[in-house]
């Protein structure tokens, strides 16, 4: 029994210690794909993911612009309200729908060593490196 009990303070301790992201260190910026987990990126197009003042987000999906709503509380996030122009474009079709599928997956944001990683709980989806 008193294992148990320092266990669970243990394990009380180290999710106390969970990294929470602060809204304000997103706001304002332009982030840039690095990778996506499984696919490889298009050589020729960019996708891009830009935070606002009011936690807007709009970006280009290698191909076609699109915007949303983000919801940050401690280290979840939720991409609400996504939209994006419908252009077809054949070389970057694949890469498009994972990236975008990936967005709306989303459900954790992490900052690590300067690169935004979008997770799915604890798998990493999306990382970007910072443009501005």
């Amino acid at each position: 029994m008193k294992n148990l009990i320092i266990l669970s303070l243990v394990i009380c301790l180290f999710s106390s210690c969970l990294e929470k992201i602060n809204p304000d260190t997103l706001k304002n910026t332009s982030w840039e794909l690095s990778s996506i987990t499984g696919i490889t990126l298009p050589a020729n197009s960019k996708a891009t993911l830009k935070f606002g003042d009011s936690l807007n987000v709009s970006g280009k999906s290698f191909c076609n612009n699109y915007g949303g709503q983000a919801e940050i509380i401690e280290d979840k996030v939720a991409l609400k309200n996504l939209f994006s122009t419908k252009m077809f474009c054949q070389d970057t079709d694949s890469s498009e729908r994972a990236y975008l599928n990936a967005l709306n997956e989303t459900n954790t944001v992490k900052i690590t060593d300067g690169k935004l990683q979008l997770l799915k709980d604890e798998k990493i989806l999306l990382v970007f490196n910072k443009v501005n």
